[in-house]
């Protein structure tokens, strides 16, 4: 077994993978249209035109030529080529012309890997004896439209993932198996949280009861943890004039994110991507002072943007979704303060639901940017203040910020350590600007406020998507939609039954009454299926003693106790957030 002290970063081990998986494709399906193959996060994917239809079935096939490709000690070799040069090269390949066609360079590279030949900038491994060949594994076929276009021809497309050894592998298939088990997709429907229907359309979930319930649970929590942070709520509607997006910069900027506009009255409207020009227009409604500032509004608005089919996702990638949204309009004195307040409150919010393990990221200004130097350097100066003082570590991620600001962004590891961004602390210098936003100084001179844009959440949607991923659907009590099943032994138990379950409702407790002509096991086992946190069983004995018999969620089987102490036991867990 060869060692190498200067191993290749793993992301050139998957890029070289891809090219080793293309060169397979080749070999075992001559005729084979070659379109493009980069790197994502954990491996890599192939698109192929190919002569024939493939299916899960013949990855492995696949996967040992590659590990064949992998022992001969391909070595990848880079050259340049001119445009005309190239084309010659690829002259039977159509998708390789077209991107040479898209290239500005006079000159393109291309890397050759035994008798494979792709148009590619690398950089790759010097051998395929770098690559370990228990370290790599194909993991599905799917279809892609070219270039992401629907009315271009559907490919091929082989996923796979890649890592530096073995173990690693192994780690990352069992994460994946434990993933599957806690698919937000199947638990939603399964837990009858949310469902989709193709008659109405993709990436809109339809909320049944119990989804509903969750969401206002957690609406409910930030509205009165806001009211208490000094916000005020605000509403705003569905669609807008397109003027207002046209004054805002998203018509130019996020046009392929918005729907086509609405023609009402010959005027037109589109279905809003975003909540901030609203909030501008609310605060621009009258004249403002430097002693009304800050200002801070939030709203939990429904916003819609045009995503392609092949990238939605369950509740992660959709089509319409509610934003935790808010907005704070402050002098520029009062940025520290501000960005300090929003950053312990994300903290302490991702916690309650369950997030501890965070990771903060501060980035900078980009090429371009709205706004001037001085304000994007004050701006990212107190954001590193802020973060600095609070004693958070964090990266920086040079010019990693949008063109209206920088922004703090607060990633969490969920049970399965799989990283999700949630929280957005970020500046914007363009909506001021555009909207001539201002207000009165002190010397009665009119200036203009600086807005931060904030989302702790991000969507509910996404946010409840990876809940039940994180709980795998076993959600604590008090964010639970039922809280309790109560369950009579017989139909001479059901008016006792009646009387708790009332009791609990009474008492301000989510409860359920399984009154239905169902074993009482078969009842048990419904409420384990559903993940219900307390199902009380009532019988003869229960009556008697004016109690319940008590199965905890996880825990089995507690016995007998009184509905009073149980009413209060519960009380205390939802209290402190169980």
């Amino acid at each position: 077994m060869l060692i190498y002290t200067n191993m290749p970063k793993i992301e050139t081990i998957r890029h070289s993978i891809a090219h080793l998986a293309a060169g397979a494709v080749q070999e075992l399906y001559p005729g084979t249209k070659f379109a493009i193959g980069p790197v994502i996060e954990n491996g890599f994917y192939y698109d192929f035109d190919l002569p024939r239809k493939i299916a899960a079935e013949d990855l492995p096939r696949i996967e040992k030529k590659i590990k064949e490709l992998i022992n001969q000690g391909i070595s990848f070799k880079k050259r340049s080529l001119s445009k005309a040069q190239a084309k010659k090269l690829f002259k039977d390949q159509p998708y390789k012309l077209e991107l040479i066609k898209d290239i500005e360079n006079k000159n393109v590279s291309i890397y050759q890997s035994k008798d494979f030949i792709d148009l590619c900038k690398g950089p790759h491994v010097r051998s395929s004896r770098e690559i370990s060949e228990d370290a790599f594994k194909l993991t599905k076929v799917a279809g892609a439209y070219w270039k992401g276009d629907e009315k271009n021809p559907m490919l091929t497309r082989i996923y796979g993932v890649a890592f530096n050894n073995k173990k690693q592998l192994k780690d990352y298939l069992k994460q994946q198996a434990e993933a599957e088990k806690r698919d937000h997709r199947i638990l939603g429907q399964k837990l009858e949280i949310f469902i989709f229907d193709q008659q109405v359309g993709a990436g809109l979930p339809l909320w049944l009861p119990k989804g509903t319930t969750l969401r206002k649970i957690i609406k409910d929590y930030l509205y009165q943890e806001l009211v208490n942070e000094g916000y005020e709520w605000i509403e705003t509607p569905h669609i807008g004039k397109l003027d207002l997006w046209e004054t805002s910069g998203h018509w130019k900027l996020y046009r392929e994110n918005i729907y086509s506009p609405i023609d009402i009255e010959k005027d037109k409207y589109v279905l809003k991507p975003m909540n901030c020009p609203f909030h501008v227009k609310i605060y621009q409604s009258k004249i403002r002072s430097y002693c009304d500032l800050p200002i801070k509004y939030s709203e939990i608005g429904t916003v819609y943007r045009y995503e392609r089919s092949g990238t939605l996702h369950g509740l992660t990638r959709v089509r319409g979704f509610s934003q935790d949204d808010a907005h704070v309009i402050c002098q520029p004195g009062q940025l520290l303060e501000e960005v300090t307040k929003l950053t312990k409150y994300a903290l302490k919010t991702l916690e309650t639901f369950g997030f501890k393990d965070c990771f903060i990221y501060l980035s900078t200004r980009p090429e371009k940017y709205a706004g001037t130097p001085k304000d994007w350097a004050k701006a990212t100066d107190s954001l590193k203040q802020v973060l600095k003082k609070l004693k958070l570590d964090y990266r920086v991620d040079p010019g990693g910020g949008v063109f209206y600001g920088p922004k703090i962004d607060i990633k969490v590891k969920d049970s399965l350590k799989r990283e999700w961004q949630f929280t957005t602390i970020q500046f914007d210098f363009n909506l001021p600007k555009r909207f001539k936003m201002t207000y009165i100084d002190k010397k009665g001179k009119k200036q203009q406020p600086f807005m931060i844009h904030r989302a702790i959440l991000g969507s509910l949607e996404r946010f409840i998507g990876v809940l039940l991923e994180h709980y795998g659907g076993a959600l604590p009590l008090w964010l639970s939609p039922i809280q309790t099943w109560v369950i009579p032994v017989s139909s001479g138990h059901k008016k006792y039954a009646k009387q708790i379950h009332d009791l609990l409702t009474s008492n301000g407790l989510r409860s359920e009454l399984k009154d239905d002509n169902e074993t009482v096991s078969k009842k048990i086992r419904g409420g384990e299926i559903q993940k219900i946190p307390y199902l009380l069983v009532v019988g003869d004995k229960e009556i008697k003693s004016k109690s319940v018999s008590l199965r905890q969620r996880q825990k089995g089987d507690l016995g007998i106790i009184k509905i009073d102490k149980l009413i209060d036991k519960i009380k205390q867990e939802i209290q402190v957030k169980k």
